[in-house]
């Protein structure tokens, strides 16, 4: 293998990327504009919920039962009804997702140590959302009626608060976050979506490279040309996988700095995996364009094969765990799934190379795997 020639495709390749104005501009700045867009966008947090209350009781014990929700940082209070058919209407127009009915009296029968139902009416549209909301309401409602005991035994044993407490909760849970401790969703969303923005902008960039030659022509000046395959392959890809380290700081700072989330890893090992998935992503891009003639077939049959796995068996929004074992077996078939564990494991979790490695050893099989398939396809021989 000839350095000089492999500078001199490389070099080629770089001049034409700089010449395309379009193409240069879409490099640089399509992965910083996804991750802005999704970090925004892909927000699973179930906050500032819209609920309306319908309080028969009227009675300062109801008042203070309906507060707790109000002061919560997960609801938002629209305002009283007064009949149920305005409920229906409200839930209808999607003007709320939650309705609490208090029944006529609420007050007394706890005052006089009867039990009472009060009905929750939840927006069942987004299952995940629904469900969430429900633990926050069984949540609220277990510590009221914890706080009614406590007052009811103090009120007729004479014990202090304490004691009466010990009484009520003879278990008591403590639950600790680990990694995310506030548990934001843009923390754990944020990092992955760097492997998104480098699984579907390296192909892409890649394919659209080589094609390109393709369709103008200049690709038979390679195949007349003295460079042999390694040399033209090793040449082409130079400059996309400088683009992409260089767009792997970028989305790292908007990471850290713009999204603040924090990172607790080894640099060496991240930065490690994103040179072997770059070669990975870049890769595929090789295959695409080796395989297609146009720039437009290069675009669809690249935003396919690159976004559809990444979404779905990358767990970017689902953990693999939770997926079905045929669905899991494909995510393994993928090399997005192996950096997305690095990515997290660097970013929250602070993990090291010491227990990252089989993540990376997979990405090193990808990238050689990859690179031995596109060099079996190519040929500098032109087909009719």
């Amino acid at each position: 293998m000839n350095l000089r020639r492999v500078t001199a495709v490389a070099t080629k390749e770089w001049k034409e990327t700089v010449r395309d104005r379009l193409f240069l501009l879409m490099s640089f700045l399509l992965p910083p504009l996804w991750m802005v867009v999704f970090g925004y966008g892909l927000v699973l947090d179930v906050e500032h919920v819209p609920f309306a209350v319908l309080d028969r009781d009227q009675s300062s014990l109801s008042r203070d039962y309906l507060y707790r929700f109000m002061e919560s940082r997960y609801f938002d209070y629209r305002g009283s009804v007064y009949d149920e058919r305005d409920i229906d209407r409200l839930l209808g127009d999607t003007a709320i997702r939650m309705a609490i009915v208090v029944p006529e009296r609420f007050a007394e029968q706890l005052m006089a140590g009867s039990s009472v139902t009060v009905q929750t009416l939840l927006d069942g549209t987004f299952p995940l959302h629904a469900d969430t909301l429900k633990g926050y309401v069984i949540a609220i409602n277990r510590a009221f009626t914890q706080e009614l005991l406590t007052d009811f035994l103090a009120r007729t044993r004479g014990l202090v608060p304490e004691e009466a407490r010990r009484f009520v909760e003879p278990v008591s849970l403590e639950t600790r976050y680990l990694y995310n401790q506030e548990v934001r969703s843009t923390w754990s969303m944020v990092p992955a979506l760097i492997m998104f923005a480098l699984m579907v902008a390296s192909p892409l960039l890649t394919a659209l490279g080589v094609v390109r030659e393709k369709e103008t022509g200049s690709i038979y000046n390679i195949y007349s040309a003295t460079v042999s395959k390694t040399e033209f392959l090793i040449g082409k890809l130079v400059p996309y996988f400088v683009i992409s380290m260089v767009n792997v700081a970028v989305l790292w700072a908007i990471a850290v700095w713009f999204f603040g989330v924090p990172f607790k890893g080894s640099f060496t090992a991240f930065f490690l995996a994103s040179l072997l998935f770059i070669l990975c992503s870049t890769g595929i891009g090789l295959l695409i364009s080796l395989l297609v003639r146009t720039q437009m077939a290069a675009l669809i049959i690249t935003i396919i094969i690159a976004m559809v796995p990444t979404i779905l068996f990358s767990g970017l929004l689902v953990p693999v765990s939770s997926l079905s074992l045929g669905a899991q077996v494909q995510a393994h078939l993928f090399p997005a799934m192996y950096y997305t564990d690095v990515v997290r494991g660097s970013f929250l979790k602070g993990l090291g190379l010491e227990t990252m490695w089989t993540d990376l050893f997979a990405l090193a099989g990808f990238a050689v795997g990859l690179r031995l398939v596109a060099y079996g396809l190519f040929t500098k021989r032109p087909k009719a």
